[in-house]
Order: C-alpha cells, then sequence, then structure tokens
C-alpha cells in the first residue's frame, strides 16, 4: 500500500478552517467508511469497489476508515473480517485505518464551535414522541426526509427546560437548522433538494452523531469524493448544513444503488450466500465476485460475458457514467449458486 502523509495543519481555529488542514490537500481523496459492527455483505463490498474505482481511475488516495463509535455492536475481530474481505477482493488504501473511537476530540471541537455559536438546542424526545409529533396533524415538515424532527424542543421556555432536566431524562443535542431548503448535486442524481430537519448531533448517551461525525471524518482527512450508496442520499443535504456552518468544503458525491434481495427488499445476512466467504464457499474465485459486481454496474458494457475480472484492471476503462442507477436485484440462483 503507498504510504499516506497527512497535510501540514494551519492557522487552527481561522474561519472557515477550523484547524483540520482541508485547503492543504495537494492530491484528492476517497474513503471507504463500513462500521465494523458484522460481516460486510456484498451490497457494502460492491460500493467499497465503486468508490475505490472512483477514487484510483482518477489517480487519487483512497483511505479506510471504520465507524466504530456503537459500542454495544462494533467489534474488533469484525473490523479484521472487513479487512480481510477487502483485501481479498484486491482493494487496497493508503496509509494506517482510521477509526472514529480515536478521534473523540475533535468531535467534542466541533460540538463545542457549534454551541458557542448558537447553533444547537438539547432535546429529550423520546423515538416514540418524535413519531408520534411527527405523524399528528401539521407535524410534518414539508420536503423533508423520512424520519425528521418535527422540532418538539426548539423553543422551550425557562419553566420547560427546567422541568426537563428535572426528570433526569438524558437529552440529546439537535442543530438549529431552521428547516431551510439545501440543494446537493450528485454525480449520479444530480441535483437533490431537501428541507433540513433538527437533526441529532450528539445522542442522549453522549455519543457523537453519525451526521456530525462524517463530517467533521471527511474534513479533517481531507476527503474530496464521497462514495455511498444510494440509501444515504437524502441525507446528504443535512451534511451540506453542518459543512457550510463549520466552514468546511463540500466534497463531490456520488450515491451508487443498492443490492436487493429476491424479495426486492434490502439485502440481509439471512438471504442466503450473501457474504464473500459464502461465496467463496459456493466456489466462486475473488475475481469472480468482482466481475459480478462490475456486470451489476454497467462499468462492462457490451464486452460480452467476463467470468472474472480484477478490480485494477478495471481502473482504465472506469467511466461513473455508464454506472446503472437501478437497484440490483438478486434472484434466488444468484444468492444460492455460484456466479
Amino acid at each position: 500500500m503507498v504510504p499516506y502523509s497527512a497535510p501540514t495543519r494551519r492557522d487552527p481555529g481561522g474561519v472557515g478552517n477550523r484547524g483540520w488542514g482541508w485547503q492543504d490537500r495537494l492530491v484528492s481523496v476517497g474513503r471507504f467508511a463500513p462500521s465494523p459492527t458484522g460481516t460486510l455483505h456484498i451490497g457494502n463490498l460492491r460500493t467499497a469497489l465503486a468508490a475505490w474505482l472512483f477514487a484510483r481511475s482518477t489517480g487519487s488516495h483512497f483511505l479506510l476508515r471504520f465507524e466504530d463509535l456503537d459500542d454495544a455492536t462494533a467489534r474488533p475481530e469484525h473490523e479484521a473480517s472487513q479487512v480481510r474481505d477487502l483485501e481479498t477482493l484486491g482493494l487496497d488504501w493508503d496509509g494506517e485505518v482510521v477509526r472514529q473511537s480515536d478521534r473523540l476530540d475533535i468531535y467534542r471541537d466541533a460540538l463545542a464551535d457549534l454551541q458557542r455559536r448558537g447553533l444547537t438546542y438539547r432535546c429529550w424526545c423520546s423515538r416514540r414522541e418524535i413519531r408520534e409529533a411527527a405523524s399528528a396533524p401539521h407535524g410534518e415538515l414539508v420536503g423533508a426526509a423520512p424520519g425528521h424532527y418535527p422540532g418538539t424542543c426548539h423553543d422551550l421556555t425557562s419553566a420547560e427546560v427546567a422541568e426537563k432536566e428535572a426528570s433526569n431524562r438524558p437529552a440529546a443535542l439537535r442543530i438549529r437548522a431552521e428547516a431551510v431548503e439545501i440543494s446537493i448535486t450528485d454525480r449520479l442524481h444530480g441535483v437533490v433538494t431537501r428541507t433540513v430537519d433538527d437533526f441529532v448531533l450528539r445522542r442522549g448517551d453522549g455519543t457523537p452523531a453519525y451526521n456530525l461525525v462524517v463530517v467533521v471524518d471527511d474534513a479533517d482527512q481531507g476527503i474530496e469524493e464521497v462514495v455511498r450508496a444510494d440509501d444515504l442520499l437524502l441525507s446528504s443535504p443535512r451534511h451540506a448544513l453542518l459543512q457550510d456552518m463549520l466552514g468546511l468544503p463540500r466534497p463531490a458525491l456520488a450515491h451508487v444503488p443498492l443490492v436487493l434481495a429476491p424479495s426486492g427488499e434490502r439485502l440481509a445476512k439471512r438471504d442466503g450466500a450473501v457474504t464473500l466467504s459464502e461465496r467463496l464457499d459456493l466456489g466462486d474465485a475473488p475475481e469472480r465476485v468482482v466481475a459480478a459486481f462490475a456486470h451489476s454496474l454497467g462499468l462492462l458494457g457490451d464486452t460480452g460475458p467476463v467470468n472474472e475480472i480484477t478490480p485494477q484492471a478495471l481502473i482504465s476503462g472506469f467511466d461513473a457514467g455508464v454506472i446503472d442507477l437501478k437497484p440490483w436485484k438478486l434472484n434466488p440462483r444468484q444468492i444460492d449458486e455460484p456466479w
């Protein structure tokens, strides 16, 4: 793997540069950032291949980051398994693996910055209360992503805050988005516009939330292109708002389609041979798995059947413009038989 050198950081705390060094980046950077909560399934690995090709086809660095803040499910053995699967497929990365659990200080710094500027507030709502409020008459935030927060704790009086504090229920920390409309441009999907709700920045147990840490991590690592599955497309306006608030650059975006089970639902381990080790046990070589991924993404065009191919062999002809935006829906044969 090519050694990766972090950029020099300068002007810590400056406006538009919170000391995270993104202005000094000389080489563009992509990344893959799984959660080590289990074995990667073929949908995860297909997204990893796409992200790797976006980066390597332009001579960019490619980083591996583990989103391991969930103490209940993140395990070192899962991380080791995921690293092994990526290596088996032939995907490499630059520099050391980064773990979010080692980076809590920079998340606290970002939160402190937002709090200091009055851009956050505490929220005591349970998930059930949020669902009920959002489904009530006039509770819907037009144009927001599904599962949005209706703003229940946004304007609590001092007396109401005191009452919440006396309940000893832990409070989450939310951003003051003020129902702003944000547009992002995705390389595959074009312009996407959403009304951004007051999403969580820090959970009630004190853990920094995904929407905060992914933005801070991408800026700190100089990520200039984010390639991930399209189930996160509607979260991107949230990230863009937070990037703007923190004075951070918006990376380029590309959201690739999901892999679906024969039922049409999201792929799950229970659906059959959906992990790399299970595919290998069926007799598929790693190169055959890569070829199946490439075919499903539309990357092999009219070249005819390609039984096996390496990721490296896909680099020179990679064209993001040909990616098939339809989900890859597996049929029962593709689940239970060799490819």
